[in-house]
């Protein structure tokens, strides 16, 4: 993020987006109840979170059960992908070995550089994980919701959060932004999902805007948009991803708002989302790492591509970028010298350029 949005939003007051806390804490706390390992190796975490050479697995990872969309976004960099396909999509059989293997985990997302829809096992993968007191959560475009009745079959297996991004309330602002979509067949399709969930009792989706350029006229039109699909919950993101490159940073630095919107707009949306009784949060990620407070991701979590590579994390989701090595070997790389130097250079404040977007400057 350049620098003027960077500090504009820090001088900015909004609430960020939160999970179900009551489901959410219920589903670890079974969990650990059911699998004993589980707790010891989170304890093990808590008592040395910033360890280079832990002694823990990972308490949550990233799945990418596909890295292919069926969309051509210009401000991601699946459509730089051939055919946007980058590699073949994970097996059911590969996640559920990974889901077996890291006995840590309590949450995880099923999800990075392509539409989880598209895997014929995503439900089944789901399904699995949350059967074990995994907390699930996933981002769609909501393309496919409406085929094999996929909006009823994601919620009954389980899933904690699916968040729908939806950048656009006209139909010519979002089919601009979302290249190959379908604006009514996705408004239709937010709504079957969430009056199903209305039909069983359950809130499980969050619509997610990310405001730039294309779209920023619209800023006061989506919480109103949001009701009318039938959302409880609206995230307004702030946050263009660089993917952790440098031409793609540069891309996508010119899209970004952060130093447009204002106090004014958020303190006005706060109270029109207050009006219609819908949950209004914003993402950003404008406060930065720093050498004192370091990103968590490399001693607590992971990111595994679909054709099993280990990505540092979802900001770079990609291991052509860079990799430690084989998922089907997770705790050899976790506790490896690989893993052990990229930790050790945020511990000291040696950023790897990839990573650099996330930390403030001066380190």
């Amino acid at each position: 993020m350049g620098g003027k949005g960077a500090e504009n939003m820090k001088a900015l007051n909004f609430p960020k987006p939160s999970v179900d806390s009551a489901r959410y804490d219920n589903t670890v706390k079974e969990g650990f109840a059911k699998y004993p390992k589980r707790r010891e190796n989170y304890e093990k975490y808590l008592a040395s979170p910033r360890s280079m050479e832990p002694d823990y697995l990972p308490i949550k990872i990233d799945f990418e059960n596909v890295s292919r969309c069926n969309l051509h976004c210009d401000m991601c960099q699946v459509v730089t992908f051939e055919k946007n396909k980058r590699a073949e999509d994970m097996t059911l059989e590969d996640f559920v070995f990974m889901i077996d293997a890291n006995i840590g985990l309590f949450e995880i997302k099923i999800q990075g550089l392509g539409e989880p829809f598209l895997h014929k096992h995503f439900v089944d993968m789901v399904k699995y994980a949350a059967d074990k007191y995994i907390w699930v959560r996933s981002t769609t475009n909501a393309t496919l919701l409406h085929k094999d009745e996929n909006y009823k079959r994601i919620i009954d297996a389980g899933i904690g959060e699916l968040q729908i991004s939806i950048d656009g309330t006209t139909k010519e602002v979002y089919e601009k932004i979302r290249k190959g979509s379908n604006f009514d067949l996705v408004s239709e399709n937010c709504k079957k999902i969430n009056t199903y969930c209305d039909e069983i009792g359950s809130d499980r989706t969050r619509m997610w805007a990310l405001l730039q350029n294309d779209n920023f006229h619209e800023l006061y039109s989506f919480v109103k948009f949001a009701k009318e699909l039938g959302f409880k919950r609206l995230a307004i993101s702030m946050d263009v991803n660089g993917w952790g490159d440098e031409a793609w940073s540069e891309k996508n630095e010119k899209k970004r708002v952060s130093d447009r919107i204002t106090q004014e707009d958020i303190d006005a949306l706060l109270a029109q989302a207050e009006g219609v009784g819908l949950d209004l949060s914003f993402w950003d990620i404008s406060t930065k790492y720093t050498k004192a407070n370091p990103c968590p991701w490399p001693f607590e979590r992971a990111f595994v591509s679909s054709d099993k590579k280990i990505v540092p994390c979802c900001m770079i989701g990609n291991p052509d970028i860079y990799n430690f090595g084989s998922a089907l070997e997770f705790e050899l790389v976790w506790k490896g010298d690989g893993y052990a130097t990229f930790r050790k250079s945020h511990l000291d404040g040696q950023i790897p350029k990839m990573c650099q977007f996330c930390y403030e400057k001066e380190v």
